[in-house]
């Protein structure tokens, strides 16, 4: 196998001085140098170019390319193959607050043009845990006058209600992405290339959580870290977050507590607080209770 590189000049005094102790005393026109490293031989040439030979000669040249900054074969390839999502008519979804023990879980899809993609930039958009909630509360209002969305809130009394061994918090998510697109499809008729959902259980797992739930979106291309790769799923996230936002200041304002976010030991001391305070019924109505913090906070009340 023969593999050929370009590296830069600060590689070069690298490749020289790593493979000094390697090299071979016939001396080659244009050639720096030639050494031989277990089973690949190394050719350097005056023009910056290095040539590997042998079994491992891609395994030894991916190495340097790394470390000269370049990107290896295999991630120019996924890379390709992932930009034709960044540039096209889609609908997209996302959810927010699945991994907090008090606020909603939001879920929204989003529907963006080619046209729509500079001014998306021009925002910064990307993914919503990327961006401070600050930022946030600012650019959402603006995406929201000029993308088509449509938004689910799920507050945490039916979600107790809802939530056992047979309704898991993928299979209610499953629900809510479906819901969103099925009416974002349906009532807007978008004329896309693409319909993405952030992978969070795989297409057969999908289908099957929803299977009997009502009108069924298809057609989904399911892709891991899609907020980072699509402008509709970004937009469906920061969209998602600003409303989580909003109703999470409401239900501080109800209980007249600063609520945390997250599920931290932060979450813990709060949720004794309410619970000394108004009681063990308040956690149904502004809580997960299918979270450990459930337990850890009922386990330090004294009675």
């Amino acid at each position: 196998m023969n593999v050929v590189i370009k590296v830069s000049d600060e590689t070069k005094k690298k490749m020289i001085e790593y493979y000094k102790e390697k090299k071979r005393d016939k001396i080659i026109p244009y050639v720096v140098f030639q050494a031989e490293d277990m089973d690949t031989v190394i050719t350097m040439y005056e023009s910056g170019k290095v040539m590997f030979q042998g079994v491992s000669a891609d395994v030894d040249a991916t190495m340097w390319k790394e470390m000269d900054g370049q990107k290896s074969d295999e991630v120019v390839a996924k890379e390709k193959k992932e930009s034709k999502y960044a540039y096209c008519n889609s609908v997209g979804s996302d959810e927010v607050g699945t991994g907090d023990y008090f606020g909603p879980i939001v879920v929204t899809s989003c529907y963006v043009k080619k046209e729509d993609i500079d001014f998306l930039k021009n925002l910064g958009i990307k993914d919503s845990k990327k961006i401070t909630d600050e930022i946030i509360l600012k650019i959402a209002p603006q995406i929201a006058k000029r993308i088509k969305y449509r938004s689910t809130i799920l507050y945490n009394e039916e979600y107790n209600q809802k939530y056992d061994k047979d309704l898991n918090m993928n299979k209610i998510k499953a629900i809510m992405h479906n819901k969103v697109l099925y009416q974002i499809m349906e009532e807007e008729k978008p004329e896309i290339d693409y319909i993405i959902v952030d992978e969070f259980a795989k297409e057969n797992r999908y289908y099957q959580y929803i299977e009997g739930t009502g009108p069924i979106q298809r057609g989904i291309t399911f892709m891991m870290k899609a907020e980072d790769k699509n402008p509709a799923v970004a937009c469906a996230s920061i969209i998602s977050r600003y409303l989580f936002l909003k109703e999470f200041d409401k239900l501080s304002d109800e209980v007249h507590t600063p609520l945390p976010k997250g599920a931290g030991p932060l979450v813990d001391e709060v949720g004794k607080e309410l619970v000394e305070k108004y009681g063990e019924d308040i956690l149904s109505k502004i809580a997960k209770l299918n979270f450990k913090n459930t337990e850890r906070i009922l386990k330090t009340i004294i009675y």
